[in-house]
Formats: structure tokens, sequence, C-alpha cells
């Protein structure tokens, strides 16, 4: 069995299929059109055996936030080939720039829907380890699927009890991810803040984060003519105690890219940033063309 996975992707997909002992087939998201799944490319790679595909929006490493017309693209290309959809959503309230987010379950009832979150993003509560996943739409053909769900839920998983009762008060409660993705909050300074930073870097571009946590920056491979980028990444590391992650770590094809958190404060930024800049700047020197 084949799973469609985006490329680049947050890799624990491309595991999770591979565990289960299916085959994970990358279907490329195209910088160009601001990181949007190239709907040519996933129609390429579907063949008899595929039989899901996985969309992250808003996107881990990209910051991309898929529209309702490309959603209902990926809805007619799964009805088409009878695919389930797995949806993770779970940075869908970290949204910039008044941005609105449309769950892609709710644009259809004839498909059987997989969606995922949680309160680690949205409600910075990443210890509690309270998540969920949503099936919906037509599960007339998943009942035994969803037996096996129920039954290695009661098996395997150990709900932590405290972080179950937080769910209702958090997605019930005072919504503070508002106040810190609207224009002068944190968050949203600190997008702009990095994004600002890398782009001003000689050979970095990035397409501006609509959504998420992170930037996916791009070097100039005639600047930085990289061949190894977890080498390139733990150089950066020894030379300057900044950690990054390399863009092949997302299933990025090429060594050209690495994802950026911006979490820490503005001040932290900068120091980070500014490191990573002289970091380059000897690189260039060293390599560049």
């Amino acid at each position: 069995d084949e799973v469609l996975v985006p490329a680049p992707d947050y890799p624990l997909w491309t595991a999770a299929v591979t565990l289960a002992g299916g085959t994970a087939r990358h279907y490329i998201c195209d910088e160009g059109a601001d990181w949007m799944p190239d709907l040519a490319d996933i129609r390429a790679k579907i063949t008899p055996n595929t039989r899901a595909i996985v969309i992250i929006n808003p996107n881990n490493p990209t910051g991309a936030l898929y529209s309702d017309a490309l959603l209902q693209d990926l809805v007619d290309i799964a009805r088409q080939h009878n695919l389930i959809v797995f949806a993770d959503e779970i940075y869908d309230k970290t949204l910039y720039d008044g941005a609105t987010h449309t769950s892609i379950a709710s644009l259809a009832d004839d498909l059987l829907f997989v969606t995922f979150n949680g309160l680690s993003k949205n409600y910075r509560a990443c210890g509690y380890r309270a998540g969920w996943m949503v099936v919906s739409g037509d599960k007339r053909h998943a009942r035994d699927y969803i037996d096996g769900l129920n039954m290695l839920a009661s098996m395997r998983l150990c709900s932590n009890v405290p972080g179950q009762f937080a769910i209702q008060t958090a997605l019930g409660g005072y919504q503070t991810i508002n106040d810190l993705v609207a224009p002068g909050g944190r968050l949203a300074r600190q997008r702009d803040t990095a994004w600002e930073l890398l782009t001003q870097i000689p050979g970095v571009s990035c397409v501006k984060p609509r959504a998420s946590l992170y930037l996916f920056p791009r070097l100039d491979p005639k600047l930085y003519p990289i061949e190894d980028d977890q080498r390139f990444i733990l150089e950066l590391l020894e030379e300057q105690r900044v950690l990054l992650v390399q863009g092949t770590g997302f299933n990025w094809p090429r060594p050209d890219h690495f994802r950026v958190v911006f979490l820490p404060h503005e001040d932290d930024l900068r120091e980070a940033i500014g490191r990573i800049a002289r970091f380059l700047d000897g690189f260039r020197k060293r390599h560049g063309r």
C-alpha cells in the first residue's frame, strides 16, 4: 500500500507510513507557488496501490496555509481515486495577517477523513500530551479500521487524564493564541523579525509564512554549493552554537533548505540569526562560486 505524503513534510508522517508497512510517496509542494501542493505531481504519483493522502495544513515546516479552492481540488482528487484523507491541522489557529483556516473534512461528506489536532501548538501545552483524532465522512467501509483504533486505544494508549480534562477548558475558554498572532502580537513580531533578518542575508530567500511557527529558507546553490546539508548543519552548530534542522530532514529532495523555529523572543532571534549570517558569510568565502 502507498500513501501520498507532502515534500517537505513533518517527518513523523513518513515514519508512520513506513512503520505500518506502507510506502510513502512524496508529492512536491511548490516553493514558487507559496509552497502549495503541486496537483499535477500528486496525480502523477497515484498508482493502483495508493490508499490515502496526507494533507498538512497549516504546514510544518513551510508555514503555508491552503486556500479553500486548493483544498477542494485535493478533495476532488481523493474522490476520483477513492483515497482516505489524513488531515494534520495542529496549527489551525496559529494564523497571521487575518488569515482563516478551513478544515478539509468540512468540504465533503462522501470521503473518509481522519483529522488530527491537539493542545500542544495552539495552546502551547506540549507537555500535556493531549491530542485527538476525528474520523468523519463516509465511514461505511471503515468499520474494521475504527474497531482497530478502539482496540489500540484500549490496549496500548495511556491517556494523560489531567490533560484530557484541560481540553474542554482550552477549547471553550479565552483563545489567547489570537492575541499572540494578531498584528503586534508576540508571535507575529517574532515571525516578522526572523523573516526580515533571514532574507537580508545574501543568497537567502524565504516565503513568508502565513501560519504555524516556522520558516523554511532556501540557500542559493550558486553561493552555497552544499552537498551534505546534515554536515552543513553540524558545522553551523559546532562553529556558532546554533541548531537548525536541515531540509532533507523533512524529506525535501535537495540540500538547499533549512527550518527555523521563531518561538524564541526577538532578542534571541536577532542573536541566533546574526550567528547564522556570520557562518554563511564564511561559507560563501570558502565555497561560493
